[in-house]
């Protein structure tokens, strides 16, 4: 890395926004990159809460900032202000990636493309399989509408009923079935036997939840390891601990596993190409922030 780079006054602005950003290494891996292709740019961490979202963004247009990331609590609120959507932001109905192309909006949702890049990076796809996924927030509505996009054939879904979020799912899935081929299913995640039965007959099956995150690591959605099937391809979005119980016990059922340490690195990745026109440097970002 180029220990000299310079901030000039025609470097380019890009960010992240949201409540709390502290602990990202967003901006650690986009300066990188910035630095490693030459390109005069930064990439700074602003904390905002759903308070000030309507200012910061009057505050980035009028700057001129290239575009910027958002995290939670202000991805719907991002969507809701952008003037253009690409298929996976209008579909899973967040925003966590903007370009500013003078002052018009363009919203994308890069998540699911994430976790999908990380899946094939495993050495899977879910294009034409039969998925099963756990779960009915921001990660979950991110990979359920780009899985549906990169040709899924069915997915079933299993949330909370009684989560608000359950809700907002129910919605994405009438959009997608009015724009892709793939067929969706919603189940409440208490129905152990529609689980149980789904699992039989799915190629993969994706934990888009936070059960299994550290502290928490002997919990899972999977009540009984007999669910597994050999060959089944289980995904986790969490990636501390690296081995989640659910990793775990899939694995010792014959399953082949992985989880989602590299969703962060290819969104990012997505970003990077959305405001630059380039391809991050995706191997020796991996090398300095993943291994």
């Amino acid at each position: 890395m180029d220990k000299n780079f310079d901030i000039t006054g025609a470097t380019k602005l890009t960010c992240l926004l949201g409540n709390p950003v502290s602990h990202s290494i967003s901006p650690a891996m986009h300066n990188a990159s910035f630095q490693k292709l030459g390109i005069n740019c930064v990439y700074l961490a602003f904390p905002v809460d759903e308070a000030h979202f309507e200012r910061a963004i009057d505050g980035l247009i009028t700057l001129g900032a290239a575009g910027w990331n958002c995290t939670m609590p202000l991805k719907r609120l991002m969507y809701d202000r952008v003037d253009t959507l690409s298929d996976s932001a209008l579909l899973s109905g967040a925003v966590n990636t903007v370009v500013n192309r003078d002052g018009q909006l363009f919203g994308d949702n890069t998540d699911g493309y994430g976790f999908l890049q990380s899946m094939r990076d495993a050495g899977f796809s879910c294009e034409g399989k039969h998925a099963v996924l756990l779960g009915s927030g921001g990660a979950a509505a991110a990979i359920l509408a780009q899985a549906a996009l990169d040709g899924t054939a069915f997915i079933d879904v299993f949330a909370r009923s009684a989560s608000a979020s359950t809700k907002l799912i129910a919605e994405e899935i009438q959009r997608i079935h009015a724009r892709c081929d793939c067929r969706i299913r919603l189940f409440d995640l208490e129905d152990n036997t529609s689980l149980r039965h789904c699992l039989d007959e799915a190629d993969v099956l994706i934990n888009a939840s936070s059960v299994g995150m550290a502290p928490r690591t002997d919990a899972s959605l999977i009540p009984d390891p007999a669910f597994f099937h050999p060959g089944l391809v289980v995904g986790d979005v969490i990636y501390n601990p690296r081995e989640t119980l659910l990793l775990r016990t899939a694995k010792e059922a014959g399953c082949h596993t992985f989880n989602g340490m590299y969703m962060l690195l290819h969104q990012g990745a997505k970003a990077f190409e959305r405001w630059t026109g380039q391809a991050m440097p995706v191997e020796y970002i991996r090398e300095l922030y993943f291994c």
